[in-house]
């Protein structure tokens, strides 16, 4: 027989030191040796380890980044919101005046369809004032005439060209020239055919003759020395 075969083997002994039961789930009581103090007690140790470094404080970073650095200066998050912010109000800004500039040049292409349209009518209006002129303007045609006359002043079509009034070459067209001692200077005396403006868009002068101050007696000189030119 061999010696390790007449030795008599240690036995392995398994120590379960686990406090809770995991069969039933219960706690188990204390072993009667100092094997299950010293587990308690270094489980102890261990937890209030654990403890100890859960209950230091520990820095969060703030939310977002937000805080400031020290000195007041803002942080980089803080730089670019006021970055994107102050994008914002310069793209509304521009949409604004996009959208005014758009509204004026809308009304500016209606203003000008309508101006085309009145100045294209301006023969009509001619031939309703001559009828009516006549007296020819009259009955169910003097309805539609005032209709019609209506709409386009409604459209913003103006008539313009008086008698009396101070001449203006900017919105008369004047093809007869007299001169007089009642009038203080250039005044219209006689309209020939009316001007129309349309806004500030003038679509036709006025056509008109004028008369310019004079005193009488260099007009009566004038007279005389053409009548006796005509006489050599």
């Amino acid at each position: 027989m061999s010696r390790n075969e007449g030795e008599q083997q240690e036995p392995v002994v398994v120590r379960d030191r686990r406090r809770i039961d995991p069969e039933t789930g219960e706690r188990r009581a204390p072993a009667p040796n100092g094997d299950e103090a010293q587990v308690a007690e270094s489980m102890s140790g261990t937890l209030g380890e654990d403890l100890g470094q859960a209950d230091e404080p520990t820095e969060q970073p703030a939310a977002g980044g937000g805080s400031q650095e020290e000195g007041g200066e803002p942080t980089g998050l803080q730089k670019q919101v006021e970055e994107l912010t102050a994008d914002l109000k310069r793209v509304t800004a521009e949409y604004a005046n996009y959208r005014k500039r758009v509204e004026r040049d809308r009304e500016s292409v209606i203003n000008g369809a309508k101006a085309s349209l009145a100045g294209d009518l301006l023969t009509v209006l001619d031939d309703l004032e001559r009828a009516e002129a006549h007296g020819d303007l009259n009955g169910a045609f003097k309805a539609v005439a005032d209709k019609l006359v209506g709409t386009l002043n409604s459209a913003g079509l103006e008539a313009f060209g008086a008698e009396g009034d101070e001449f203006d070459p900017s919105v008369h067209e004047a093809v007869q020239h007299t001169t007089s001692s009642e009038v203080s200077g250039p005044t219209v005396t006689t309209v020939m055919r009316r001007g129309y403006r349309f806004g500030d868009r003038v679509l036709r002068p006025a056509m008109v003759a004028v008369t310019d101050y004079e005193a009488e007696g260099t007009a009566a000189e004038n007279t005389e020395s053409t009548e006796s030119t005509e006489q050599e």
